[in-house]
């Protein structure tokens, strides 16, 4: 099995080399789709330095439209057959992948979440953050019976053609609750594995805020209601 590495990426000069390294070390047949979302922090000039190299791809925005419109990007160009959406802020451990795509490759699931919160040796500081996660995902799946425990996941596993077939309208970063409710629409169960975690503070550059907050919360519910 084939897997495609979606790295949305905007203004992440500090970690980007690393975040690459870290995805080129797991031993699994990978593609990395690079999208750089008009970053102005020097992310840009590094990814014009590597674009040549075989296993990657980079696709840059000419104006910043968001996580969202970053990884519609990336599907439209996948050619794997599964999908994982990675971020390049260190946060999640590549060495999570073989774990999160066995579901897939053993046909037990089409659809995988990583979950933060099903694995005791995660750091989880009860901040405004968790909150926000928790009541996701207790809406999730009070709407749709998602029964995860995690929906706002950056690890997200999708066989291929399930992610390509789903009209996904996202452009911040609601494209988490969209895709959860599309999915679960589409009668797909949503299967869940343990993986690491590495807490981000904002000062370290951590970029989601109180109005990504409520747009995840109006997606989920609009989205119960339309396509």
């Amino acid at each position: 099995m084939k897997l495609s590495v979606i790295v949305p990426v905007y203004n992440e000069a500090r970690t980007i080399g690393e975040i690459l390294k870290r995805i080129r070390a797991v031993d699994i047949e990978k593609e990395i789709l690079i999208v750089d979302d008009c970053s102005t922090d020097g992310t840009r000039e590094f990814l014009k330095s590597v674009e040549h190299e075989k296993d990657l791809r980079v696709f840059y925005h000419s104006r910043n439209m968001g996580k969202g419109s970053a990884i519609r990007t990336a599907i439209s160009e996948v050619q794997g057959d599964a999908v994982i959406i990675q971020d390049a802020d260190l946060e999640y451990d590549p060495n999570d992948y073989l774990k999160l795509v066995a579901p897939i490759e053993e046909g037990r699931a089409t659809v995988v979440y990583g979950s933060r919160y099903s694995n005791p040796e995660n750091e989880l500081p009860f901040t405004k953050f968790k909150v926000a996660v928790l009541f996701l995902t207790a809406l999730a799946n009070l709407l749709y019976g998602a029964r995860i425990t995690d929906e706002a996941t950056c690890y997200k596993v999708f066989r291929a053609d399930v992610l390509k077939s789903i009209p996904l309208k996202c452009k911040r970063f609601e494209f988490c609750p969209e895709v959860t409710a599309k999915v679960r629409k589409r009668g797909h169960r949503i299967a869940e594995v343990p993986i690491s975690f590495k807490y981000r503070t904002v000062k370290e550059g951590k970029k989601i805020g109180w109005r990504d907050g409520i747009e995840a919360i109006v997606a989920l519910v609009r989205y119960r209601f339309v396509d």
